[in-house]
Parts: structure tokens; sequence; C-alpha cells
């Protein structure tokens, strides 16, 4: 059975993944904060002829995440492919942020991803199974204004590395797409000052169609980190 749990469902490269899996054939668990645009996104799915479960919950909150996955792993079944995807950004000086900004950064893009793989990675040993995890070339590159993100997502890369070595023996995969600007709602939030030509940004579905090739990988190969970059280059 394929089964892929997608993390920060309802918006950007979250939801397009979720359309290009459904598509695909894949069952999905679908998880994001809020619970009317994830109907709206099941209902819209529903005729793809795939099983497509939801789950409403904030990443940003540490100590309910435990909770919240259990409930759903009992409910919908242990997922073949963890797709960690959601993610937050602020724009400022790192010695001038809030520090409640950089704790929910490192939350969300760092501590989060290390609570799912803790509760999901060792149900999956049995059987083997792939965790992808969304990065940045901000872990490879040191921008003014969003030290915070490029920190959160180099520790990401790392992260994945060591969890790849560690579980190579289990039959366990862990890799990273590591993206360029992608033209997604980010963009908007009230935390981010940007104006980038979004028409230049690599786009959601080209994205989602990249990481859908990725868990489609015979078990007996890994991309350990496929870098998608806009053709015009960095921003």
């Amino acid at each position: 059975m394929k089964l892929a749990l997608i993390t920060g469902a309802t918006k950007g490269i979250g939801r397009s993944t979720a359309q290009t899996f459904a598509k695909a054939g894949w069952n999905l668990i679908l998880l994001g904060r809020d619970i009317r645009k994830l109907q709206d996104l099941k209902n819209e799915l529903s005729n793809t002829g795939v099983q497509i479960n939801i789950l409403a919950f904030d990443l940003s909150q540490s100590d309910k995440v435990d909770q919240y996955l259990n409930q759903c792993i009992k409910s919908y079944g242990c997922p073949t492919v963890v797709i960690n995807n959601a993610g937050f950004a602020f724009n400022g000086e790192l010695v001038s942020m809030p520090l409640d900004k950089w704790q929910e950064i490192i939350q969300v893009n760092l501590t989060s991803v290390f609570q799912i793989c803790s509760c999901i990675v060792p149900l999956m040993r049995t059987k083997g199974g792939l965790i992808i995890n969304v990065s940045s070339h901000a872990a490879n590159n040191a921008f003014p204004n969003w030290g915070a993100y490029c920190v959160s997502k180099a520790a990401l890369a790392s992260f994945t590395k060591c969890l790849r070595e560690e579980e190579r023996k289990n039959s366990i995969r862990a890799c990273t797409i590591t993206l360029g600007s992608v033209n997604t709602p980010l963009w908007d939030s009230e935390f981010v000052n940007s104006d980038f030509n979004k028409d230049s940004m690599l786009s959601s579905d080209r994205v989602s169609e990249t990481i859908l090739f990725i868990a489609e990988q015979p078990k007996s190969q890994l991309i350990e980190d496929l870098t998608l970059m806009p053709a015009t280059g960095a921003f």
C-alpha cells in the first residue's frame, strides 16, 4: 500500500504535492493547521479514487505533536513515505529578532521534523520507508535578514544526513529536496518582506512532480539530495 504523509498540506508546495500524489494513485494523510482548508482539499481530491485522510494541528505546538501523530497513525496506519514540507520564515536581523519567532522557526522547520521522525521511523523499520525533507538553498548560503531560516534549513540538512546513516540498516531512506525560491504564499506572509519577481520562481506544481519522482524510486536506490533552482539563479 502506498501511503504518504504530507505536512503543510493546505498551501503552496504541500497542496500541489497532495494533488500530484493523489493523481498518481497514492493514499494520503494530510496535515495542516486549518481544518476547513483540509476538508476543501479532501473534497477536491475525492474524485481521484484514493483514500484521503486529514488531521488538523499546529506543528509549532511542540507539546502536542506526539499526541496528534500517535492518533494519526492509530487511525490511518503508518505511512510508507513522509514528506516534511511545513515551514515558517521570518525576515529580520538575527540579533534583533524576537525570541518567540526564533523558537517558532526552529520548532516548525527542524524540531517538528525530529518529532515526526521519532514517532514514525521506529514503526517503519519492519517494512522500510522513505523520509523526504523539503529543504532550501538557504541551507548552504548566508542571506542577510534570513539568518534564522538559513540556520533551520542547514540543521535540517544535517539531521537528514545523520538519520540516513543511522537507518540504512533498517531499510529506511532519508533525503532532502533542496529548493531555490518557489512561488508560494510564504512570500505573502506578514513576517516576510520581499519584492522578488515571482514569475521567475519555481512553480509548486513542478516541485511536487519532482517530489513524486523521488518517492517513486525503487527501494534499491536513493536520491540523497536533489537540488532544484530557478534557471535565473538565486534571488
